[in-house]
């Protein structure tokens, strides 16, 4: 084993390279402390580049009582990072780095030219210039006889004894990525209060016809309502768009619902949800418009035309509605409006979009130390919150970054 040679001014050593260990050692570096920040991968930022595909969803314009309520149970916490730096604070901190932004039609904010790459390519210069030293391909192991850090690396094992510690080594999701939660029974050894991880933002399982599973899978499920109802019994409606799969429903208005549905799965062994299929349309309407003569149209083609309905939508009404009800206008217009939907399990936590779970609230302190190893705090995705996708996510990832490290200059200020 070697022995990292000891720093003039101790280094602070940050593990993980995503949006919050990235961000705290932006904040440590430029108040003047030697930053080492080591990440599993050959290259830090890959979750959040893989975030970027497709559009690069930084955060969300939404006003701050409904944007904090994404939270759900955490909010209290999560608000005291989102009041230091709120999703405006965080539009102003890429403007600094030269990246301009705007909001699109959905109200979520996105870089001008829709991608992570330069965002992150920008970040890294400032980080590099602030003199924050980059070890990729360093795996944490957890901590040797005297509270070292212990690492494998190319070079074999690495011990450092730095003068604070960050960990943000992600959630459970994407383990390819360097998200594995192989830090979980690290800290457990060390009697930090967790809550197992658990998907989010992710997938269902439903069982499915051959059939169905066959000729419809891969297809989307455009401009619908999805309800599902809290633990406490609370009605949850969100409009936007699924996709079928051969086994059940994913895409972002599942991902939505997805800790209220995984919730009632944890508490028994399915999961209920309805489906509105033509929101634009009310019963009644559909009622009047489904009573009239068919004049030789097929069923299919008469949903089509007067309620909107495409091959996927009325495969699904066949799918979870009997004969007998298919065949009664009321019961089939119903079902248009509220088509039941059972759900029997999440999609594997490594395919979920993050997690669920991690470090308790009562493990930490304030600043998001450790209360079990003083000078060691937490950030992002490894505490026990959760938010759905919309930018919610990456704006806490990068706000509880920034709150652990000013927990941590307080920290060094009274330690020192």
């Amino acid at each position: 084993m070697t022995v990292a040679p000891a720093h003039p001014a101790q280094p602070i050593a940050i593990i993980g390279g995503g949006p919050a260990g990235l961000m705290a050692a932006d904040i440590l570096s430029a108040a003047g402390h030697a930053v080492d920040l080591y990440d599993a991968m050959p290259s830090v930022g890959r979750k959040f580049l893989l975030a970027g595909v497709g559009g690069m969803n930084i955060t969300h314009s939404e006003a701050a009582a409904p944007f904090l309520s994404r939270y759900r149970e955490a909010a209290p916490w999560v608000g005291r990072w989102l009041a230091e730096f709120d999703a405006q604070a965080l539009r102003d901190w890429i403007h600094d780095l030269g990246i301009d932004t705007f909001v699109g039609s959905s109200g979520r904010v996105f870089p001008t030219d829709m991608k992570a790459a330069p965002l992150l390519r920008a970040w890294l210069r400032r980080l590099r210039e602030q003199g924050v030293t980059l070890h990729t391909r360093h795996r944490w192991l957890g901590w040797g006889e005297h509270q070292q850090l212990r690492f494998s690396s190319p070079q074999g094992e690495v011990s450092v004894a730095p003068a604070a510690t960050l960990l943000a080594m992600g959630g459970g999701s994407w383990a390819r990525l360097g998200s594995d939660g192989s830090w979980a029974p690290l800290l457990a050894e060390q009697g930090v209060t967790l809550r197992s991880l658990r998907p989010s933002n992710c997938g269902f399982i439903s069982p499915w016809s051959a059939f169905l599973s066959e000729r419809f899978a891969g297809q989307p499920l455009k401009q619908i309502i999805a309800t599902t109802r809290s633990p406490d019994g609370e009605l949850i409606s969100r409009r936007g768009e699924a996709i079928l799969t051969h086994d059940g429903l994913e895409g972002s208005l599942i991902y939505a619902l997805s800790a209220a549905l995984r919730e009632q799965l944890e508490a028994g062994t399915r999961a209920q949800l309805t489906l509105d299929l033509a929101p634009d349309h009310t019963q009644a309407q559909l009622q009047q418009a489904l009573s009239q003569p068919r004049k030789g149209q097929s069923l299919s083609n008469l949903l089509r035309k007067k309620a909107g309905l495409d091959g996927v939508k009325v495969a699904l009404l066949h799918e979870c509605l009997s004969k007998d009800a298919i065949a009664d206008t009321h019961a089939l217009t119903a079902g248009i409006k509220a088509l039941p939907i059972t759900l029997t399990g999440t999609r594997p936590l490594d395919e979920a979009i993050s997690s669920a779970g991690g470090v308790c609230r009562s493990a930490l302190d304030d600043q998001l130390m450790l209360n079990a190893l003083p000078g060691t705090f937490c950030a992002g995705e490894m505490l026990d919150w959760e938010a759905p996708t919309g930018g919610y996510l990456l704006t806490a990832c990068f706000a509880s970054g920034r709150h652990a490290a000013h927990g941590m200059l307080n920290w060094l200020k009274d330690h020192n």
